[in-house]
């Protein structure tokens, strides 16, 4: 059966485990499918580093802990350069285009969008994790889009469920207008 790894980084604050929460429980709950999260930050709780580790398979999964991200989603300058940077070619680098600043492309396949910049245009700033949450739902088919819908309101407050779901929408539409299909 086949895996994927995926890493989350950024800094605390972002929402970066709740990312990861949306993630594993759209591919468990609502893919049938095995996911297992690990998560690690700072001793800071905002602006620290900030990472979540997601595993989806089809079969039982024996280690929770990733060794080779097919994926990775990038909310920092420091999260880049510790493993966007150097990741390796076939890895899917997902990059917000207003925190992440990079020399030279990496061999990775990436892709950018900005996301901070999207949310402070709607308005709120916090929902940055979600647009780019639409925008992981738009590259990558390892977990369906609509088990992303589902489980983004599963984490939401209450009240907040149109604007969520806005702007996941905004960041899977960005990336279709600027990018085309995955």
């Amino acid at each position: 059966m086949s895996k994927t790894e995926i890493r989350l980084a950024g800094f605390g604050g972002q929402g970066i485990v709740l990312l990861g929460n949306i993630i594993g429980k759209a591919a468990s709950i609502y893919n049938k499918q095995y996911a297992a999260l690990t998560q690690s930050y700072g001793p800071e709780s905002r602006g620290g580093s900030c990472r979540a580790e997601v595993i989806i398979s089809g079969a039982p999964i024996e280690y929770p802990y990733i060794s080779n991200p097919q994926i990775q989603v990038i909310l920092s300058q420091e999260a880049y350069n510790e493993f966007g940077a150097n990741a390796p070619e076939g890895t899917l680098l997902l990059v917000d285009a207003e925190l992440v600043k990079m020399d030279k492309p990496p061999a990775a396949k990436t892709f950018t969008i900005p996301a901070s910049r999207i949310a402070q245009e709607m308005g709120r700033s916090v929902v940055a994790n979600i647009i780019m949450l639409g925008f992981f739902s738009a590259h990558s088919d390892v977990v369906s889009h609509e088990a992303l819908e589902k489980s983004v309101v599963d984490f939401i407050p209450a009240g907040s469920e149109a604007f969520n779901m806005k702007a996941f929408e905004t960041g899977y539409n960005y990336s279709k207008k600027k990018h085309g299909p995955a």
